[in-house]
Protein backbone atom coordinates (compact mmCIF):
# COMPACT_ATOMS: atom_id res chain seq x y z
CA UNK A 1 0.00 0.00 0.00
CA UNK A 2 1.55 3.39 -0.95
CA UNK A 3 2.42 5.62 2.00
CA UNK A 4 0.52 8.59 0.53
CA UNK A 5 -2.21 10.82 1.91
CA UNK A 6 -5.59 9.15 1.95
CA UNK A 7 -8.77 10.99 1.06
CA UNK A 8 -12.14 9.83 2.36
CA UNK A 9 -15.22 9.51 0.17
CA UNK A 10 -18.92 9.55 0.97
CA UNK A 11 -18.92 5.74 0.83
CA UNK A 12 -17.82 3.76 3.91
CA UNK A 13 -14.63 1.78 3.41
CA UNK A 14 -13.75 3.61 0.19
CA UNK A 15 -10.89 6.12 -0.08
CA UNK A 16 -8.47 7.33 -2.71
CA UNK A 17 -4.97 8.62 -3.12
CA UNK A 18 -3.71 11.02 -5.75
CA UNK A 19 -1.54 9.54 -8.45
CA UNK A 20 -0.61 9.83 -12.12
CA UNK A 21 -2.10 7.92 -15.05
CA UNK A 22 0.49 5.54 -16.55
CA UNK A 23 -1.12 5.97 -19.98
CA UNK A 24 -1.75 9.73 -20.20
CA UNK A 25 0.64 11.06 -17.54
CA UNK A 26 -2.16 13.21 -16.10
CA UNK A 27 -3.16 13.34 -12.41
CA UNK A 28 -5.92 10.90 -11.40
CA UNK A 29 -7.47 9.33 -8.33
CA UNK A 30 -6.63 5.76 -7.35
CA UNK A 31 -9.46 4.20 -5.35
CA UNK A 32 -9.02 1.64 -2.57
CA UNK A 33 -11.45 -0.38 -0.51
CA UNK A 34 -11.33 -1.76 3.04
CA UNK A 35 -13.55 -4.57 4.31
CA UNK A 36 -13.54 -7.43 6.73
CA UNK A 37 -13.87 -11.02 5.56
CA UNK A 38 -13.73 -14.09 7.79
CA UNK A 39 -12.58 -11.86 10.64
CA UNK A 40 -9.66 -10.50 8.62
CA UNK A 41 -9.30 -6.89 7.54
CA UNK A 42 -8.50 -6.65 3.82
CA UNK A 43 -7.36 -3.55 1.99
CA UNK A 44 -6.88 -3.57 -1.80
CA UNK A 45 -6.99 -1.37 -4.86
CA UNK A 46 -10.32 -1.07 -6.64
CA UNK A 47 -9.07 0.77 -9.70
CA UNK A 48 -7.96 4.04 -11.32
CA UNK A 49 -10.20 7.01 -12.02
CA UNK A 50 -9.53 7.24 -15.75
CA UNK A 51 -7.64 4.14 -16.80
CA UNK A 52 -10.21 1.84 -15.12
CA UNK A 53 -13.18 4.25 -15.24
CA UNK A 54 -13.47 3.86 -11.47
CA UNK A 55 -15.76 5.97 -9.26
CA UNK A 56 -16.46 5.92 -5.49
CA UNK A 57 -19.87 4.35 -6.13
CA UNK A 58 -18.40 1.60 -8.29
CA UNK A 59 -15.65 0.99 -5.73
CA UNK A 60 -18.31 0.68 -3.01
CA UNK A 61 -20.21 -1.87 -5.10
CA UNK A 62 -17.01 -3.93 -5.53
CA UNK A 63 -16.40 -3.68 -1.77
CA UNK A 64 -19.84 -5.07 -0.99
CA UNK A 65 -19.53 -8.00 -3.43
CA UNK A 66 -16.16 -9.00 -2.03
CA UNK A 67 -17.19 -8.63 1.59
CA UNK A 68 -20.21 -10.88 0.94
CA UNK A 69 -18.10 -13.43 -0.89
CA UNK A 70 -19.86 -12.87 -4.23
CA UNK A 71 -16.52 -12.08 -5.87
CA UNK A 72 -13.06 -13.22 -4.83
CA UNK A 73 -10.51 -10.84 -3.41
CA UNK A 74 -7.58 -9.86 -5.62
CA UNK A 75 -5.39 -12.31 -3.73
CA UNK A 76 -7.97 -15.08 -4.11
CA UNK A 77 -8.32 -14.29 -7.82
CA UNK A 78 -4.55 -14.51 -8.26
CA UNK A 79 -4.47 -17.82 -6.43
CA UNK A 80 -7.37 -19.14 -8.52
CA UNK A 81 -5.64 -18.15 -11.78
CA UNK A 82 -2.44 -19.76 -10.58
CA UNK A 83 -4.25 -22.97 -9.64
CA UNK A 84 -6.06 -23.00 -12.97
CA UNK A 85 -2.78 -22.64 -14.84
CA UNK A 86 -1.25 -25.45 -12.81
CA UNK A 87 -4.27 -27.66 -13.47
CA UNK A 88 -4.17 -26.88 -17.18
CA UNK A 89 -0.44 -27.61 -17.30
CA UNK A 90 -1.10 -30.98 -15.69
CA UNK A 91 -3.75 -31.90 -18.29
CA UNK A 92 -2.53 -33.86 -21.29
CA UNK A 93 -4.81 -32.39 -23.92
CA UNK A 94 -4.48 -33.25 -27.60
CA UNK A 95 -2.90 -29.80 -28.04
CA UNK A 96 -0.25 -30.48 -25.44
CA UNK A 97 0.32 -33.95 -26.84
CA UNK A 98 0.90 -32.50 -30.32
CA UNK A 99 3.41 -29.96 -28.94
CA UNK A 100 5.32 -32.72 -27.16
CA UNK A 101 5.27 -34.95 -30.25
CA UNK A 102 6.46 -32.11 -32.48
CA UNK A 103 9.20 -30.93 -30.10
CA UNK A 104 10.66 -34.43 -29.83
CA UNK A 105 10.89 -34.77 -33.62
CA UNK A 106 12.37 -31.49 -34.92
CA UNK A 107 13.80 -33.05 -38.09
CA UNK A 108 10.99 -35.47 -38.83
CA UNK A 109 10.17 -35.69 -42.52
CA UNK A 110 6.72 -34.33 -43.28
CA UNK A 111 6.49 -32.38 -40.01
CA UNK A 112 5.37 -29.22 -41.83
CA UNK A 113 2.57 -31.16 -43.52
CA UNK A 114 1.57 -32.69 -40.18
CA UNK A 115 1.58 -29.21 -38.62
CA UNK A 116 -0.86 -27.97 -41.25
CA UNK A 117 -3.11 -31.00 -40.83
CA UNK A 118 -3.14 -30.58 -37.08
CA UNK A 119 -3.74 -26.83 -37.00
CA UNK A 120 -6.42 -26.88 -39.72
CA UNK A 121 -8.36 -30.03 -38.89
CA UNK A 122 -7.63 -31.61 -35.48
CA UNK A 123 -7.03 -28.62 -33.21
CA UNK A 124 -10.30 -26.75 -33.88
CA UNK A 125 -12.40 -29.81 -32.98
CA UNK A 126 -10.38 -31.94 -30.55
CA UNK A 127 -7.46 -29.77 -29.44
CA UNK A 128 -8.77 -29.09 -25.92
CA UNK A 129 -9.86 -32.67 -25.29
CA UNK A 130 -7.89 -35.18 -23.26
CA UNK A 131 -7.16 -38.38 -25.21
CA UNK A 132 -8.92 -40.72 -22.80
CA UNK A 133 -12.17 -38.73 -23.13
CA UNK A 134 -12.42 -39.37 -26.88
CA UNK A 135 -15.14 -41.70 -28.11
CA UNK A 136 -15.73 -43.39 -31.48
CA UNK A 137 -18.49 -40.80 -32.01
CA UNK A 138 -15.90 -37.97 -31.72
CA UNK A 139 -13.70 -39.57 -34.36
CA UNK A 140 -16.71 -40.14 -36.64
CA UNK A 141 -17.74 -36.51 -36.21
CA UNK A 142 -14.27 -35.38 -37.28
CA UNK A 143 -14.30 -37.75 -40.24
CA UNK A 144 -17.75 -36.68 -41.47
CA UNK A 145 -16.93 -32.99 -41.09
CA UNK A 146 -13.77 -33.38 -43.16
CA UNK A 147 -15.50 -35.40 -45.88
CA UNK A 148 -17.75 -32.42 -46.62
CA UNK A 149 -14.85 -30.41 -48.02
CA UNK A 150 -11.83 -32.74 -48.26
CA UNK A 151 -10.85 -35.73 -50.35
CA UNK A 152 -10.93 -39.20 -48.76
CA UNK A 153 -7.13 -39.40 -48.90
CA UNK A 154 -6.82 -36.18 -46.87
CA UNK A 155 -9.33 -37.46 -44.32
CA UNK A 156 -7.34 -40.65 -43.90
CA UNK A 157 -4.10 -38.69 -43.40
CA UNK A 158 -5.70 -36.53 -40.69
CA UNK A 159 -7.08 -39.53 -38.81
CA UNK A 160 -3.73 -41.28 -39.16
CA UNK A 161 -2.05 -38.29 -37.49
CA UNK A 162 -4.57 -38.40 -34.64
CA UNK A 163 -3.93 -42.11 -34.17
CA UNK A 164 -0.18 -41.47 -34.24
CA UNK A 165 -0.54 -38.94 -31.40
CA UNK A 166 -2.56 -41.39 -29.33
CA UNK A 167 -0.01 -44.14 -29.92
CA UNK A 168 2.77 -41.72 -28.96
CA UNK A 169 1.02 -40.96 -25.66
CA UNK A 170 0.60 -44.67 -24.94
CA UNK A 171 4.18 -45.54 -25.84
CA UNK A 172 5.66 -42.78 -23.66
CA UNK A 173 3.15 -43.40 -20.82
CA UNK A 174 2.20 -39.73 -20.85
CA UNK A 175 -1.52 -40.04 -20.16
CA UNK A 176 -4.49 -42.42 -20.43
CA UNK A 177 -5.57 -43.11 -24.00
CA UNK A 178 -8.86 -44.20 -25.61
CA UNK A 179 -9.93 -47.78 -25.09
CA UNK A 180 -10.75 -48.21 -28.79
CA UNK A 181 -8.61 -48.28 -31.93
CA UNK A 182 -8.96 -45.35 -34.32
CA UNK A 183 -9.76 -47.11 -37.58
CA UNK A 184 -8.63 -45.77 -40.92
CA UNK A 185 -11.16 -45.35 -43.74
CA UNK A 186 -10.44 -47.37 -46.86
CA UNK A 187 -9.29 -45.14 -49.69
CA UNK A 188 -8.84 -46.26 -53.26
CA UNK A 189 -6.38 -43.65 -54.47
CA UNK A 190 -3.96 -45.85 -56.37
CA UNK A 191 -3.83 -43.62 -59.41
CA UNK A 192 -1.51 -44.91 -62.10
CA UNK A 193 -0.74 -42.35 -64.79
CA UNK A 194 0.74 -43.11 -68.17
CA UNK A 195 1.47 -41.34 -71.46
CA UNK A 196 1.17 -42.72 -74.95
CA UNK A 197 4.17 -42.35 -77.31
CA UNK A 198 2.77 -39.18 -78.93
CA UNK A 199 2.13 -37.51 -75.56
CA UNK A 200 5.58 -38.45 -74.30
CA UNK A 201 7.23 -37.09 -77.45
CA UNK A 202 5.28 -33.82 -77.13
CA UNK A 203 6.30 -33.48 -73.48
CA UNK A 204 9.99 -34.09 -74.23
CA UNK A 205 9.81 -31.50 -77.01
CA UNK A 206 8.23 -28.99 -74.58
CA UNK A 207 11.04 -29.66 -72.11
CA UNK A 208 13.67 -28.95 -74.76
CA UNK A 209 11.94 -25.72 -75.80
CA UNK A 210 11.47 -24.34 -72.29
CA UNK A 211 13.99 -21.64 -71.28
CA UNK A 212 14.20 -22.95 -67.69
CA UNK A 213 16.83 -25.67 -67.98
CA UNK A 214 16.62 -26.47 -64.27
CA UNK A 215 12.91 -27.30 -64.49
CA UNK A 216 13.26 -29.22 -67.76
CA UNK A 217 16.11 -31.37 -66.44
CA UNK A 218 14.26 -31.83 -63.14
CA UNK A 219 11.36 -33.38 -65.06
CA UNK A 220 13.67 -35.48 -67.22
CA UNK A 221 15.35 -36.92 -64.11
CA UNK A 222 11.91 -37.90 -62.76
CA UNK A 223 11.22 -39.63 -66.08
CA UNK A 224 14.66 -41.26 -66.47
CA UNK A 225 15.01 -42.52 -62.88
CA UNK A 226 11.53 -42.55 -61.30
CA UNK A 227 12.82 -40.38 -58.44
CA UNK A 228 10.31 -38.56 -56.29
CA UNK A 229 10.11 -34.78 -56.17
CA UNK A 230 11.49 -34.58 -52.62
CA UNK A 231 14.39 -36.87 -53.52
CA UNK A 232 15.28 -34.59 -56.43
CA UNK A 233 15.03 -31.52 -54.19
CA UNK A 234 17.51 -33.12 -51.77
CA UNK A 235 19.85 -34.49 -54.46
CA UNK A 236 23.42 -33.23 -54.03
CA UNK A 237 26.33 -33.61 -56.41
CA UNK A 238 28.12 -35.79 -53.88
CA UNK A 239 25.16 -38.19 -54.07
CA UNK A 240 25.86 -38.93 -57.74
CA UNK A 241 28.50 -41.64 -58.06
CA UNK A 242 29.53 -41.37 -61.70
CA UNK A 243 32.35 -43.89 -61.22
CA UNK A 244 30.28 -46.73 -59.78
CA UNK A 245 27.06 -45.74 -61.52
CA UNK A 246 24.72 -45.10 -58.56
CA UNK A 247 22.57 -42.31 -57.16
CA UNK A 248 22.37 -42.04 -53.39
CA UNK A 249 18.84 -41.13 -52.21
CA UNK A 250 18.73 -39.05 -49.04
CA UNK A 251 15.89 -39.88 -46.62
CA UNK A 252 13.52 -41.32 -49.24
CA UNK A 253 9.86 -41.94 -48.49
CA UNK A 254 10.65 -45.41 -47.16
CA UNK A 255 12.83 -43.91 -44.42
CA UNK A 256 16.37 -45.29 -44.79
CA UNK A 257 18.85 -43.93 -47.34
CA UNK A 258 19.02 -46.05 -50.49
CA UNK A 259 20.80 -46.30 -53.82
CA UNK A 260 19.42 -46.64 -57.33
CA UNK A 261 21.39 -47.28 -60.54
CA UNK A 262 22.55 -44.30 -62.59
CA UNK A 263 21.35 -45.24 -66.08
CA UNK A 264 22.90 -43.85 -69.23
CA UNK A 265 20.16 -41.29 -69.92
CA UNK A 266 20.44 -39.84 -66.41
CA UNK A 267 24.24 -39.92 -66.59
CA UNK A 268 24.35 -37.91 -69.81
CA UNK A 269 21.84 -35.41 -68.45
CA UNK A 270 23.76 -34.84 -65.21
CA UNK A 271 27.12 -34.63 -66.94
CA UNK A 272 25.80 -31.80 -69.11
CA UNK A 273 23.75 -30.15 -66.32
CA UNK A 274 25.21 -26.80 -65.14
CA UNK A 275 26.51 -26.55 -61.60
CA UNK A 276 25.61 -23.53 -59.49
CA UNK A 277 28.61 -21.89 -57.84
CA UNK A 278 28.53 -22.20 -54.07
CA UNK A 279 25.70 -24.74 -54.00
CA UNK A 280 25.98 -28.45 -53.33
CA UNK A 281 22.52 -29.17 -54.75
CA UNK A 282 21.94 -30.46 -58.27
CA UNK A 283 18.71 -28.47 -58.57
CA UNK A 284 19.23 -25.60 -56.10
CA UNK A 285 16.72 -22.97 -55.07
CA UNK A 286 17.33 -19.34 -54.25
CA UNK A 287 20.76 -18.52 -52.92
CA UNK A 288 21.95 -22.03 -53.69
CA UNK A 289 19.85 -23.47 -50.87
CA UNK A 290 17.70 -26.58 -51.13
CA UNK A 291 14.76 -26.04 -53.42
CA UNK A 292 11.30 -26.47 -51.92
CA UNK A 293 8.96 -25.81 -54.85
CA UNK A 294 8.99 -26.10 -58.65
CA UNK A 295 5.28 -26.51 -59.40
CA UNK A 296 4.86 -23.32 -61.43
CA UNK A 297 7.69 -24.16 -63.83
CA UNK A 298 6.83 -27.82 -64.41
CA UNK A 299 3.12 -27.03 -64.83
CA UNK A 300 4.04 -24.58 -67.56
CA UNK A 301 6.03 -27.27 -69.37
CA UNK A 302 3.22 -29.79 -68.94
CA UNK A 303 0.69 -27.40 -70.43
CA UNK A 304 3.04 -26.55 -73.31
CA UNK A 305 3.22 -30.27 -74.07
CA UNK A 306 -0.57 -30.47 -74.25
CA UNK A 307 -0.87 -33.13 -71.54
CA UNK A 308 -4.18 -33.87 -69.78
CA UNK A 309 -5.05 -31.40 -67.04
CA UNK A 310 -5.18 -34.08 -64.33
CA UNK A 311 -1.74 -35.47 -65.21
CA UNK A 312 0.62 -34.74 -62.33
CA UNK A 313 3.68 -33.12 -63.85
CA UNK A 314 6.22 -34.86 -61.59
CA UNK A 315 4.67 -37.87 -59.87
CA UNK A 316 3.01 -38.75 -63.14
CA UNK A 317 6.45 -39.07 -64.76
CA UNK A 318 7.45 -41.50 -62.03
CA UNK A 319 4.43 -43.59 -63.02
CA UNK A 320 5.44 -43.35 -66.69
CA UNK A 321 8.91 -44.63 -65.78
CA UNK A 322 7.44 -47.56 -63.85
CA UNK A 323 4.81 -48.34 -66.47
CA UNK A 324 7.38 -48.51 -69.27
CA UNK A 325 9.49 -50.97 -67.31
CA UNK A 326 6.53 -53.11 -66.24
CA UNK A 327 5.01 -53.27 -69.73
CA UNK A 328 8.36 -54.15 -71.34
CA UNK A 329 8.08 -57.67 -69.94
CA UNK A 330 11.79 -57.59 -69.14
CA UNK A 331 11.55 -56.38 -65.53
CA UNK A 332 9.96 -58.42 -62.74
CA UNK A 333 7.93 -56.71 -60.03
CA UNK A 334 10.55 -57.33 -57.32
CA UNK A 335 13.17 -55.49 -59.36
CA UNK A 336 10.68 -52.72 -60.08
CA UNK A 337 9.96 -52.42 -56.36
CA UNK A 338 13.67 -51.90 -55.65
CA UNK A 339 14.04 -49.33 -58.43
CA UNK A 340 11.06 -47.37 -57.12
CA UNK A 341 12.28 -47.80 -53.50
CA UNK A 342 8.84 -48.96 -52.42
CA UNK A 343 8.90 -50.09 -48.82
CA UNK A 344 6.51 -52.94 -49.53
CA UNK A 345 5.50 -54.93 -52.60
CA UNK A 346 1.89 -53.77 -52.19
CA UNK A 347 2.64 -50.39 -53.76
CA UNK A 348 4.30 -52.01 -56.76
CA UNK A 349 1.31 -54.29 -57.38
CA UNK A 350 -0.50 -51.44 -59.16
CA UNK A 351 1.76 -52.17 -62.14
CA UNK A 352 1.10 -55.93 -62.09
CA UNK A 353 -1.50 -55.73 -64.84
CA UNK A 354 1.09 -54.17 -67.16
CA UNK A 355 3.45 -57.04 -66.39
CA UNK A 356 0.62 -59.46 -67.07
CA UNK A 357 -0.04 -57.80 -70.43
CA UNK A 358 3.62 -58.24 -71.36
CA UNK A 359 3.53 -61.88 -70.34
CA UNK A 360 0.33 -62.35 -72.33
CA UNK A 361 1.99 -60.87 -75.42
CA UNK A 362 4.98 -63.14 -74.92
CA UNK A 363 2.68 -66.14 -74.55
CA UNK A 364 0.79 -65.16 -77.71
CA UNK A 365 4.11 -64.86 -79.54
CA UNK A 366 5.09 -68.33 -78.38
CA UNK A 367 1.75 -69.62 -79.61
CA UNK A 368 2.27 -67.98 -83.01
CA UNK A 369 5.77 -69.45 -83.34
CA UNK A 370 4.60 -72.91 -82.39
CA UNK A 371 1.68 -72.54 -84.77
CA UNK A 372 4.06 -71.74 -87.59
CA UNK A 373 6.12 -74.83 -86.78
CA UNK A 374 3.03 -77.05 -86.67
CA UNK A 375 1.63 -75.63 -89.89
CA UNK A 376 4.97 -76.03 -91.62
CA UNK A 377 5.23 -79.63 -90.52
CA UNK A 378 1.71 -80.38 -91.75
CA UNK A 379 2.47 -78.87 -95.17
CA UNK A 380 5.64 -80.97 -95.38
CA UNK A 381 3.68 -84.19 -94.65
CA UNK A 382 1.06 -83.22 -97.22
CA UNK A 383 3.73 -82.75 -99.87
CA UNK A 384 5.24 -86.17 -99.14
CA UNK A 385 1.87 -87.84 -99.45
CA UNK A 386 1.32 -86.27 -102.86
Amino acid sequence: MPSLKRFKTNYPGVFFIEGTSPTTGKPEKIFYIRYRKAGKMIEEKAGRQFDDDMTPARASLIRGERAQGKKPTRQEAREQRKAAKQAEAARWTINRLWQEYRDRRPGLKGLITDENRYQNHIKPILGDREPHTLTPFDVDRLRLKLLKTRKPGTVKNVLELLRRLVNFAAKKHLCPVPSFIIEMPKVNNLKTEDLNPDQLAALLEAMDRDPNLQAANFMKMALFTGMRRGELFRLQWQDVDFERGFIHLRTPKGGQDQKIPLNQAARELLEAHPRTDGSRYVFPGRGGRQRTDINKQVTRIKEAGGLPRDFRALHGLRHVYASMLASSGQVDLYTLQKLLTHKSAAMTQRYAHLRDDALRRASDLAGDLLGQVVNGKQRKIANLEE
